[in-house]
Parts: C-alpha cells; structure tokens; sequence
C-alpha cells in the first residue's frame, strides 16, 4: 500500500483521541484557548527533545532554515491555532456533531489553496473522490431531528464555527506542506519532525503571550490539569508527525481526505464504547465516506 495512504489513517486515529481528550479538558476545567494551549505546550517538549536525539545518533546535520520556511510555519501555525480554538469551542454547542463534521469541509477546502499556493494539482478521479466523501459528509451532518426543517442547520453557530476551522485547518495544512517542501535534502519523516518542532515551539510562544495577556491565570490552570492534558500532548504529537509526514509525501488535499476516516472511527467508538446505535442515514454517510477513501487509493 502507498505508505501515505496508513500514516494518513494513523494521523485521524491520534486526532480522534485528542478531541476526547480536549473535550473533557474544555468541559470540565479549561477555557477553548486553555484546552488549545495545552496541546502545544504539553507536546513541544516531546517533539524537540525526540529530533534532538535522533539528530545526534543519526550524525545528521540541521539544515538551514530560510525565510520562506518560516513564513509557511508562520501562517500554518497561526492559522492551526485559530482552527483549533473554532474546534475546541464546538465542544461547548449542542450542535456538536454538526459541527466537528463541518470541519471536514476542509478538504475540498485544503485543495483549492493547495492548488493557488502550491500549484499541487488534484486530477479528475481526485476530485470525484474529495466530492463523494463531501456527500458524505454532508449526509452525516444532517441531525436526526432536522427532517423537515431543509438546510437551516448549516446557519447554526456550530456550523459556522466548524466551517471557519475547516477553512482554517485547510490553510494550516498547505502551509505545512509548502513547509516540508523548503528542506529538500532530507528524508520525508525527518522534514516532517523539523517542520512539527519550528511550528509548536512557535505556537507554544504564541499560546502563553496571548493567554498571559486576555486570560491570566489560565497557564496556571493548564499545569493543574496535567494528567489529562499531558495524554493531550502525547496524541497531539503522535497525530502532528503522521499528518505531517503524510504532507510531505503527498497533496495535502489526498491526505486530508483519507483523513476523514476519522469520522468512521468516532461513529465506532459511539457504537462500541458508548452502545449507541446508527441509523440508516449515518450508514449512508459511512458508506460514501468508505467508497472516497477507496477511491483516493486509487488517485493517488
């Protein structure tokens, strides 16, 4: 199998606890841009210390990082900040499921920017692949409770908030790949793990200057959440380094499509951990979901 197709799949898996994880930090003690901090700060030492030690066994030399990599580090981690704070505060709306699927609006999203930005293109099967998992998605935020009412849902502050950080997260994901693109020499795992570690050290400044200055005492409240919010930190840079090693291998907008497995994984975790059922409208959305992602393998 092509090796971004797994790493994509590994990516969503991580990502998926991590929205557990931050859910129950931002419903119990944290604020949105808490529960967004602690991701950062709680996996930046992770990240630099693991390239460190790879960089000295290795005996392989840390390129120079020019202007341009900065730049895309620069936006993607401002706008990844952002996104995540859009994220983080759907866990508070009663239209959480609507949505955190709206989210995944992003992939039809991601291709687009990729194209002007980039220059990545995405081929004919491509975009019937990103089309079919958009109907799919589509099908699975449509609430059960909704029938009759058309498409007024979309209008919700939870779709709204879900559709700025597909934007968002869309943006990020170029600017990572365009990122990883700027260190040519190196192997793709390790321009993923030096592009992971500029980006998070820099969102970790980011994070505690602004939280020091709107929400004081919120830092405070982030060290006396760590047990949760260090497993945060953990799933946070698992799944960081398997989305940027999959950038780094291929069109951002094919990863983040194969990315949308995620949803299948939450409606499993619903069914298997929470014994809740699925209904024949959420079977369709899987089904269309599966048949992109089948597609994709395919494309790329």
């Amino acid at each position: 199998m092509i090796a971004w197709i797994p790493v994509s799949i590994a990516a969503a898996a991580f990502q998926t606890v991590r929205f557990m994880l931050q859910k129950i930090l931002s419903s119990v003690t944290l604020s949105p841009g808490g529960a967004t901090f602690a991701r950062f700060v709680y996996s930046a030492p992770f990240i630099l210390c693991g390239l460190a030690v790879y960089l000295g066994i290795s005996g392989t030399a840390l390129p120079a990082l020019g202007l341009l990599f900065w730049a895309f580090v620069a936006f993607g981690g401002t706008a990844q900040i952002l996104a995540t704070i859009c994220t983080v505060a759907l866990f508070k709306q009663r239209n959480f499921a609507v949505g955190i699927t709206f989210t995944k609006t992003e992939v039809v999203q991601t291709a687009l920017v990729g194209l002007v930005v980039l220059g990545d293109p995405v081929s004919l099967w491509g975009w019937v692949a990103i089309l079919i998992g958009l109907g799919g998605v589509l099908v699975l935020s449509r609430a059960p409770d909704a029938v009759g009412a058309g498409w007024r849902h979309l209008t919700h502050r939870a779709a709204l908030l879900g559709l700025a950080s597909g934007v968002l997260f869309a943006c990020s994901a170029v600017s990572y790949r365009g990122a990883s693109l700027q260190l040519p020499e190196l192997e793709p795992a390790v321009r993923a793990a030096v592009t992971l570690a500029a980006v998070v050290s820099l969102q970790t400044v980011l994070m505690a200057a602004w939280l020091g200055l709107r929400q004081p005492g919120e830092i405070a409240r982030v060290w006396a959440a760590r047990r949760v919010a260090v497993w945060v930190g953990l799933t946070s840079m698992a799944g960081s380094f398997c989305w940027f090693w999959a950038f780094s291998l291929q069109n951002a907008a094919y990863v983040k499509a194969v990315g949308q497995v995620e949803l299948l994984l939450s409606l499993l975790a619903s069914v298997l951990f929470f014994k809740e059922t699925v209904t024949r409208r959420e079977m369709l959305g899987m089904a269309l979901l599966v048949l992109s992602i089948l597609a994709l393998v395919l494309a790329g």
